[in-house]
């Protein structure tokens, strides 16, 4: 779920959700839950330098287990009515956003097109396609997963996570892993990391697709002054 989990359990134990979030998660040993999220680890755009939509400063990149675990946790730590993957046009984007990146969301499987204004000098960071499981599941959704991210018409390259440990935490009744427990799982997908943008307006479409699960996005961002 360029995505998450699934809704309430990212399908029934499998979940779906954006930017591309998908996951599932496993809580104990006794038990499973798999998720499709659209949001590894890096990604840099094709532009020319002197054309780019980012700024020249320089950000050091989260490791994919980083990455992966402070983005579940992110799209978990919100109700279904307030969840940013569960956000059809963007008001919910700036829920409970770090200060160090800023995180933006797949779907749960539909297409969105969302407004979204962002903090200037902050990261960006997204799946376009992933999933929360163990790591045979992670295999079989991987060996089918692909999407591309095009920022301001360029399409930015992304790297690929085939499976790390991670934990995430989330609240109650929460629509990407449905627990409010914390989970120790298997992370993988397809993530793009980008560095700051330049203020002002710029577009982002995010796709995302594995086996029977697909995320599209259109982001309308706007970049405030640093």
């Amino acid at each position: 779920m360029n995505g998450g989990i699934g809704r309430a359990g990212l399908v029934g134990m499998m979940l779906a959700a954006l930017v591309g979030c998908g996951g599932g998660a496993s809580g104990d040993s006794d038990g499973s839950a798999k998720a499709k999220a659209k949001a590894g680890v890096g990604a840099r755009t094709t532009a020319a330098a002197s054309e780019s939509p980012v700024a020249s400063a320089s950000q050091d990149r989260l490791s994919s287990d980083v990455l992966q675990s402070r983005w579940w946790t992110w799209a978990a730590s919100e109700p279904e009515a307030t969840n940013p993957v569960a956000d059809e046009d963007g008001r919910e984007c700036g829920r409970n956003q770090p200060k160090d990146v800023w995180f933006l969301a797949g779907t749960f499987g539909t297409r969105a097109e969302r407004t979204c204004t962002v903090p200037g000098g902050v990261p960006l960071a997204f799946p376009l396609v992933n999933l929360v499981a163990d790591p045979a599941d992670c295999a079989e959704f991987m060996s089918a997963a692909e999407g591309s991210a095009v920022l301001d018409g360029e399409e930015t390259d992304a790297e690929t996570s085939r499976g790390e440990t991670i934990s995430v935490d989330g609240v109650a009744g929460n629509p990407v892993t449905g627990t409010g427990e914390r989970f120790t799982a298997t992370g993988c997908g397809l993530w793009v990391q980008l560095p700051p943008l330049r203020s002002g307006k710029h577009t982002l479409e995010i796709r995302g697709r594995s086996q029977d699960f697909s995320v599209a996005v259109d982001y309308a961002l706007t970049v405030e002054s640093a």
